[in-house]
């Protein structure tokens, strides 16, 4: 099977030459529509984090039991796993996010946020619609428009084929990249973690300092094993669409780093931080005077997760990057178009790449905390959405769809309420089953904010 094939080939990029720690096995038929092996990369990565679960697990002498991965529900993990009762969901994508025909070509605006927005309107000049917008763009060439956006700090990426992007100067840099990079760090004194198998990481500090998608995903993994995570949004930031689906089990607080009061209990945070996960462009912390070497001062031991769009070497390694726009970047929207015989890009069915990368990131977090029982040692990990995507174009297309997966039944749905702070909803239970070790999560979805940037042992001031 495909998913066992991919989950030995993640497992390998994420612990060189180590056997599968557990049992492992998986179920379901059929798959999401792509020519793309999307529902085996969704069941591969729950896997992959499932495994470090295990392996974690046996460094601190304990027995896992079997791994069970459904491949349905890693499908529909990979979409939303909330259910609203008596509200919605607000909007998940921009008044004029979305894909645009130019003079040669298509490209992808990303203006979620408002300063992306912002910057798309100086290039384009302003616009009150979509239609509006379409009209503009199609007066500019795919590369120019792409250039002109990303040049006044906005995100846009024009689509290319994979053979094109292979040719890039930063398709051929990611290619000599690691699908997983990490290196030790200092020895750092022995950590006071419990890791019972019912909850492993319990005592566990996870301080989360990403957005939308991956980052987010990573931690809430982490907190469905008993970690405490703090996520930390600076003042005014806010994505309202994917907050209640990604914020399960979370603390949501607000820092701002460029502030004195803001760094210096920032620095406090992460002095008791265990695991560290950030999204920010690569060279961003380090901008804000907390790079690599700063963070492992701060706190001896850490693993420190990091999370890049478009890779950590070439030309674009600074680039702001999503998942919407690294599918047009990469061939993946083109490729698809070609499959269905469209006139436009089509997108895989889900947005893959960041929640696959999510759940690899969480496979690393577990896997530095094995190295620090193991050796000692802080670590530090780095992943790519762009590298991700070469993962999944690697694996090959298909010509035909795999037959579909059956469709959401009541019984897909925990049976607890979850008390949103916008209102009572439900959740898919999780696709992964380690037998003694469920995946269950003591908070709800919270607003970003409601919390005060303290760890639970702290007095907040």
């Amino acid at each position: 099977m495909l998913a066992s094939q991919m989950t030995r080939a993640l497992w390998q990029a994420l612990e060189e030459n180590a056997a599968l720690p557990a049992p492992l096995s998986f179920q379901a038929e059929g798959g999401l529509p792509s020519t793309f092996a999307v529902t085996d990369l969704a069941s591969a990565s729950i896997a992959a984090a499932g495994l470090a679960t295990a392996a974690l697990l046996k460094r601190a002498g304990q027995a896992p039991g079997a791994l069970q991965v459904d491949r349905r529900l890693a499908s529909f993990w990979f979409a939303w796993t909330l259910r609203p009762q008596g509200w919605a969901l607000p909007p998940m994508w921009g008044d004029i996010a979305g894909d645009y025909a130019t003079r040669d070509g298509w490209i992808r605006l990303h203006t979620n946020a408002s300063h992306h927005r912002a910057a798309v309107v100086r290039v384009l000049g302003p616009v009150a619609s979509r239609e509006e917008a379409a009209a503009r763009v199609a007066t500019w060439s795919k590369a120019e428009l792409e250039h002109a956006v990303v040049a006044t700090g906005g995100c846009a990426a024009e689509m290319r084929s994979i053979d094109e992007w292979k040719a890039h100067p930063q398709g051929q840099a990611l290619a000599e990249q690691d699908l997983v990079w990490s290196q030790e760090q200092a020895i750092a004194p022995a950590p006071a973690w419990a890791l019972a198998a019912d909850r492993p990481l319990a005592g566990v500090r996870v301080l989360d300092l990403t957005r939308v998608l991956a980052g987010p995903v990573a931690s809430r993994f982490l907190a469905g094993l008993g970690a405490e995570v703090l996520r930390i949004d600076p003042p005014g930031w806010d994505e309202p669409g994917v907050i209640p689906e990604v914020c399960l089990g979370k603390r949501c607080a607000r820092l701002d780093l460029k502030d004195l009061p803001g760094r210096e209990r920032f620095e406090e945070l992460l002095r008791h931080t265990d695991v560290l996960i950030h999204g920010y462009r690569g060279d961003a912390l380090e901008n804000l005077g907390f790079d690599a070497e700063v963070r492992q001062d701060l706190a001896p031991g850490l693993v420190d997760v990091s999370l890049n769009a478009y890779g950590w070497s070439g030309p674009w390694r600074n680039r702001r990057g999503f998942d919407s726009l690294v599918q047009m970047s990469t061939g993946i929207a083109e490729a698809g178009m070609r499959w269905r015989q469209a006139d436009k890009p089509v997108p895989l069915p889900v947005q893959a790449l960041d929640h696959a990368t999510g759940y690899l990131m969480a496979a690393a977090a577990l896997c530095g905390l094995g190295r620090r029982l193991g050796s000692g040692r802080g670590s530090t990990w780095r992943l790519s959405l762009a590298r991700t995507a070469q993962f999944l174009v690697e694996q090959g297309m298909r010509a035909d769809a795999l037959p579909a997966l059956a469709e959401e039944a009541p019984a897909d749905l925990g049976p607890a309420i979850e008390t949103t702070a916008w209102g009572p909803a439900q959740r898919l239970r999780p696709p992964l089953l380690l037998e003694g070790t469920p995946l269950q999560w003591a908070l709800p979805a919270a607003a970003l904010g409601s919390s005060k940037p303290y760890w639970s042992f702290e007095t907040a001031a």
